[in-house]
């Protein structure tokens, strides 16, 4: 999961980084009890690598929604609850439900996400910069390939 978009010098015009908030982040790592798919090939897991792909869901930056229930008021979504639901509706809006029965078209689709190159999910705990837990270049554990830029990855 990853932390809002924050203003940045560069072509995109902002930047991602992993979330990392008080025990409260998504974790990653290396399933002891999954064996490593084909199209998964980081090197330092030999079983499933969590996670696919990220979206914002940090609690102070997520995406608001209009709470017509409690307060009829703007309110702030976070964690999985809105990441999960964010991803399963762009898959439905770009139409192409059934070539996810699994999440390998992640792998070779990565031109349409935004690699998310900084932050970390691990707090108070160093992993000595292993892709497991900190965000970098290409695919890492926080944050899988990236973020939706646009539909062109699903």
């Amino acid at each position: 999961m990853v932390r809002a978009l924050t203003k940045a010098n560069n072509a995109r015009g902002w930047t991602e980084s992993a979330w990392n908030s008080h025990g409260g982040a998504a974790g990653s790592g290396c399933s002891a009890w999954i064996a490593k798919p084909a199209w998964q090939t980081d090197a330092n897991c030999p079983g499933r690598m969590v996670a696919d792909i990220a979206a914002d869901a940090d609690p102070n930056t997520g995406p608001a929604v209009y709470d017509s229930h409690d307060g009829h008021t703007w309110t702030i979504v976070r964690g999985t609850s809105v990441s999960s639901p964010f991803i399963t509706g762009v898959i439905g809006l770009a139409g192409n439900p059934g070539q996810f029965p699994d999440a390998s078209s992640f792998y070779g689709r990565t031109s349409g996400l935004n690699d998310v190159l900084t932050g970390n999910n691990i707090e108070a705990q160093d992993c000595d910069g292993d892709y497991q837990c900190n965000a970098g270049p290409g695919y890492d554990g926080p944050t899988g390939n990236g973020t939706p830029n646009g539909l062109a990855a699903f």
